[in-house]
Order: structure tokens, then sequence, then C-alpha cells
């Protein structure tokens, strides 16, 4: 994609996806055989439902096809949110990721994973799992140490107070439904 192509994209999407208090993450237009697939990653602190994707996706259809940024070839438009396993790259995401177990590849050499407990603007405050029966320890690393870092996907994590206060959102959106 051009940078031209991309920055029209970005220019035109933007505030229709600024309206709906979501982040625009991404724009991606990839050839797929004949046709083109235009992918438009969306997030927000919240996290983003499908049917706000599918509305998305159809006032963004509508947007691009009264323009001519895409040009005249057949183009597949899909809205998405980041996958579970997409890299931290932006303060928001680490803000996002508080509570969370991270695993992270430290420009000194090595990794490290640990469990986001704070975040501000100069780094993160980890607690670092001890290892054989110990305590865990907590550490501060700067976002300039980190070279790259993702969410470590957790299927048997025990539950903490923030997972409840999430469960209590759940349910509260469940009874003004």
């Amino acid at each position: 994609m051009s940078t031209t192509q991309s920055e029209r994209l970005r220019g035109l999407l933007e505030p229709l996806i600024a309206a709906r208090d979501l982040d625009l993450e991404e724009i991606e237009v990839t050839p797929a055989g004949k046709r083109r697939v235009l992918r438009i990653v969306v997030d927000s602190d919240e996290g983003v439902q499908l049917d706000e994707c599918a509305a998305l996706s159809r006032e963004a259809s509508q947007i691009l096809d009264d323009s001519d940024v895409m040009g005249g070839a057949p183009y597949t438009l899909e809205v998405t949110s980041p996958g579970a396993d997409r890299p931290l790259t932006e303060l928001r995401h680490y803000r996002r990721a508080v509570g969370r177990l991270i695993k992270a590849q430290l420009h000194e050499g090595g990794e490290l994973v640990a469990r986001i407990t704070a975040v501000d603007d100069s780094g993160l405050d980890l607690e670092v799992p001890g290892v054989k029966g110990r305590k865990p320890t907590a550490r501060r690393v700067s976002f300039d140490e980190i070279a790259k870092a993702r969410v470590e996907l957790e299927f048997n994590r025990k539950s903490d107070k923030r997972d409840a206060q999430h469960d209590e959102k759940i349910d509260e959106n469940k009874e003004e439904a």
C-alpha cells in the first residue's frame, strides 16, 4: 500500500473510528487473488465487541464507497480487534494489559516473563513470579529497556480482584440490557 493511500485511508477513517471512542491500531491492504483485503484493526480500553465491529464495518463501507481512495479494483473490508497475542507497542497497550502476564525481550538480552502491576509514562512495574515455591518479586522496567513484548495467554490463571471487578462490570451491563 502506498504511503499516500495509507494516509488517505487513515484520514478518511480515523474520525469515524474516534467518534465511536475507538483507537485505530492498524490499516492494512493486502492482495488476495483478483481482489484486495482492507483490514482495519480497532481497539479500546474496554475491548471491542462483535456488534461494534459490524456497525463500524457498515459505516466504513459507506464512506469508502463514497470516496475513490480504494480505486476501482474490488476489495473485501474486514473490521477487527487485535488478537490476544498482538505486540505491545504503545503506552495504551501496556495500560490495557495491567494485571496480565507478559513476555518481554530486553535490549540487554534475555527474556522476562512477569505480570504488569502498574504503568506510567516511563515504564512498567512488574511482579516476577517466584521460582520453585518462592514468593514473587517486584521489578521496574523502563520502556527503553524493552525490545518487544506480548501478552502471554493464560489458560489456568487463578481469579484475582481485577477479574472480579471485570465480572461485576459484565453483570451490570447485563442488568442494564
